[in-house]
C-alpha cells in the first residue's frame, strides 16, 4: 500500500455478500445501533472529507475535486483542535450501555482519536515533503478521478490553478521545520530534485498534470475538448510550472543543505519518544523496539533454514548467497520489456482467481485490475502497491506494478507479491471491509497497518493451500517475501533504535534476501523515511497465524480454514487486540454450534 493512499469502497451491491458472510460465521442480524453515536461518526466522517479533499476524491466523493487540502499552520491547528474536541465528545458516551457492534465501533474510533491527539506533539507536518510523497507527486491523484464530464476536467483545472498555494504553504512548513530542527534525512532528500525537475517542463503537454487531457470520453464534444485543453495548458504554463520552478530553487538552495545527516528518527527533537509511539501505533501492540528486534532475528533464522531446504529442492548445489546471486542475475528470471512484464503480472493474477474458493467461502463482489505504476514515480517507488476502489463503487480496485527496469524485476517474486497486493490480500481486505452495510463509513474504510499488512503477508502464505507454489522458485519467492518482512523488524529497529548505519542495514538485507539491489536500497530508504511502519507486517502476520493455530487446536475436526479466513475479514480493519477478541468469540460460537447430522 502506498503511504498517501486513503482507502475505501461502499456500494449497495455489497450487502448480500456481507449478509452471507455473517450467516456463515454465526453472526446474528445487526442489533439496533445507538443513533447519537452513529450521528457522531457521520459528522466526523464529513469533517474528514471537508478537511482533506484528496481523501474525498479517493473515496469517490467528487464534491471537493476542485481543491487541495489547506496545509497552512492555521488550518493544521484547526484540524488538531477538532480531533481533541472529537475525542472528548466520544468519551462522553457510556460504552457499557452500547451494543457489541457499537462497542467495536467505539473502541476503534477511540484508538484512532487517542493516537491522533497523542501524535500532535511530534509536529510531523513540519516535514511536508518526502522522496516518495509530497507536492511533486500531487498529479498522482488523477489516477483515481473519473474524468467523465466537463465538470471533472474543470475541477482539475481549478486544482492546477491552486498548485502555487500548496507549494507556498509547503515552503512555509519547511521553513518552520528548519527553525525547529525538524528535518528529513539528506540521503532521501537528494532524490527529490530530479522529481521536481520532472514538473518543470517547457511544453505544458509534457507535464504529468496534463495527462487527463490526453483522453476524453466521446460524450464531450470535440470543440469542448479543445477549449479544456487550452485552459489546462494555460494553467500549467502560468501557474504550475512557475510555482514548481521557484519551489525547486528554494528546495535546492535553502532546504536541502540543511537536511540532517543522521538517518535515525531518534535524532529529531523528542525522537526516541516518537519512535516508541510509531512502533506501537503501527503494530497496534505494546511491544518495545528491543522485543521487536529480537522477534526479527528469530524469524530471520527460521526462514533462512527453510530457504536452504528449497534451494536444495531447486537442484542448486552452491551456498545460499550464491543462490541469491543466481536468482538476482540469471536472465531466465526476467522479462525483457515493460509490456512483457505487465502481461506476466496479469497472467499471474488470473491464475490466482479460480483457486480462491479453496480458502474462502465469501468472495468480495468488487472487481480489481492490474495497472502500471506511473513512469514519473516508478524509479523511487516499491515493486507494487494496491489502490482501493471508490467508496461509491464507481471505480474498481487496482493492483499497481512497477515496470521500471524489467531487468531488476524477477518473475519468481510475482506470485507472492500478487497474493499480497491483489487477491486475496489487500483487495479482499478492503473490499470485504466495504461489505459491512451497518458499519459507519470510518469503519468500512479503516486501515490499521498491522491488520492490513499483516493480512497481506498472511495472504502470501495462503498460496500453499491454494496449490500455487508447486514451482520451487515460486516457493523461494514466498520465503524471500517473508524474509523481507522479517528483515524489516531487524533493520528498522536497528537504524532507528540501535544506531545502525544505512550501509549496515542494506548489507544485512542483502545477506538474508534474494531481492535485487534496486529493491533493497529503495526499501531501506523507505524505512528511513517512514519509521516504524514496516514493523507492522510481520507482527500482524504472526498474530493472525497464531490465532489460526489457536482456532485449529480449539476446534479440532470442526476447524475449516475457509471459515477462519472469512472471520478475520468480517470485522474490517481493526487493532490486533480487537481482532483477537473477535476470533475468541468466533471460536466460542463455532464450539457451541450444533454439529451437522
Amino acid at each position: 500500500m502506498r503511504r498517501w493512499i486513503l482507502a475505501g469502497l461502499l456500494a449497495a451491491l455489497c450487502a448480500p455478500a456481507a449478509q452471507q458472510a455473517q450467516a456463515q460465521s454465526g453472526i446474528s442480524a445487526a442489533p439496533a445501533r445507538n443513533a447519537d453515536l452513529q450521528a457522531f461518526f457521520a459528522r466526523e466522517w464529513e469533517r474528514g472529507l471537508q478537511e482533506n479533499p484528496e481523501n474525498a476524491s479517493y473515496q469517490g466523493d467528487a464534491r471537493f475535486n476542485d481543491r487541495w487540502t489547506d496545509i497552512s499552520l492555521q488550518a493544521i491547528a484547526t484540524r488538531q483542535s477538532g480531533d481533541r474536541k472529537a475525542l472528548a465528545e466520544l468519551k462522553g458516551f457510556d460504552r457499557a450501555a452500547l451494543s457489541p457492534m457499537d462497542q467495536l465501533d467505539y473502541d476503534t474510533a477511540l484508538w484512532q482519536l487517542e493516537r491522533s491527539v497523542e501524535r500532535q506533539r511530534f509536529n510531523e507536518h513540519l516535514q511536508p515533503i518526502g522522496h516518495q510523497g509530497g507536492p511533486q507527486t500531487m498529479d498522482g491523484i488523477a489516477e483515481v478521478l473519473p474524468f467523465a464530464t466537463v465538470k471533472d476536467y474543470q475541477d482539475w483545472i481549478k486544482r492546477l490553478r491552486a498548485v502555487p498555494t500548496v507549494l507556498a504553504q509547503t515552503t512555509a512548513l519547511m521553513g518552520e521545520g528548519i527553525k525547529a530542527g525538524n528535518l528529513p534525512p539528506k540521503v532521501l532528500m537528494e532524490r527529490v530534485p530530479a522529481q521536481l525537475a520532472a514538473q518543470v517542463v517547457d511544453d505544458a503537454t509534457k507535464s504529468p498534470f496534463y495527462r487527463p487531457f490526453q483522453r476524453f470520453p466521446e460524450s464531450i464534444p470535440v470543440a469542448e475538448q479543445a477549449r479544456l485543453r487550452e485552459q489546462a495548458k494555460a494553467a500549467i504554463s502560468e501557474a504550475v510550472v512557475p510555482a514548481f520552478r521557484s519551489f525547486k530553487t528554494y528546495f535546492e538552495a535553502e532546504y536541502l543543505p540543511k537536511t540532517r545527516a543522521n538517518i535515525a528518527v531518534t535524532s529529531l527533537p523528542d525522537g526516541k519518544a516518537f519512535y516508541d509511539f510509531l512502533a506501537g501505533y503501527y503494530t497496534t501492540t505494546d511491544l518495545s523496539a528491543e522485543q521487536i528486534h529480537q522477534i526479527g532475528l528469530k524469524e530471520v533464522a527460521r526462514i533462512r533454514a527453510e530457504m536452504e531446504k528449497v534451494k536444495t529442492q531447486a537442484g542448486f548445489s552452491g551456498s545460499l548467497p550464491e543462490f541469491f546471486a543466481y536468482l538476482r542475475s540469471d536472465p531466465k528470471f526476467f522479462e525483457k520489456t515493460p509490456a512483457d512484464l505487465l502481461e506476466r503480472y496479469q497472467a499471474v493474477a488470473k491464475r490466482i482467481d479460480p483457486e480462491l474458493v479453496k480458502v474462502f467461502r465469501t468472495i468480495p463482489r468488487q472487481p480489481y485490475g492490474v495497472r502500471a505504476i506511473p513512469d514519473n514515480v516508478a524509479p523511487d517507488t516499491t515493486t507494487a502497491y494496491y489502490m482501493p476502489g471508490a467508496s461509491d463503487g464507481s471505480r474498481a480496485g487496482f493492483y499497481y506494478v512497477n515496470l521500471y527496469k524489467p531487468q531488476v524485476r524477477p518473475t519468481w517474486e510475482m506470485m507472492a507479491l500478487s497474493l499480497h497486493e491483489a487477491v486475496p490480500g489487500h483487495h479482499f481486505q478492503f473490499a470485504r471491509g466495504l461489505e459491512m452495510p451497518d458499519a459507519p463509513m470510518f469503519r468500512r474504510t479503516a486501515y490499521f497497518v498491522a491488520y492490513g499488512e499483516g493480512w497481506g503477508l498472511y495472504a502470501e502464505q495462503l498460496g500453499y493451500p491454494m496449490g500455487l507454489y508447486e514451482d520451487p522458485y515460486d516457493r523461494f519467492g514466498q520465503l524471500t517475501y517473508e524474509m523481507w518482512r522479517a528483515v524489516r523488524l531487524v533493520v528498522d529497529t536497528g537504524m532507528h533504535a540501535k544506531g545502525w548505519s544505512r550501509d549496515r542495514a542494506i548489507a544485512y538485507f542483502k545477506d538474508n534476501a534474494a531481492k535485487t539491489d534496486q529493491d533493497i536500497v529503495n526499501e531501506i530508504d523507505r524505512y528511513i523515511a517512514w519509521p516504524g511502519q514496516a514493523l507492522a507486517y510481520k507482527i500482524g502476520q504472526l498474530r493472525i497465524s497464531a490465532l489460526r493455530d489457536k482456532a485449529r487446536q480449539a476446534l479440532g475436526e470442526r476447524f475449516d480454514l475457509r471459515d477462519y479466513n472469512d472471520a478475520v475479514l468480517e470485522t474490517g480493519s481493526v487493532p490486533l487486540q480487537a481482532l483477537e477478541k473477535h476470533i475468541d468469540a468466533w471460536i466460542a460460537r463455532q464450539k457451541a454450534a450444533p454439529r451437522p447430522s
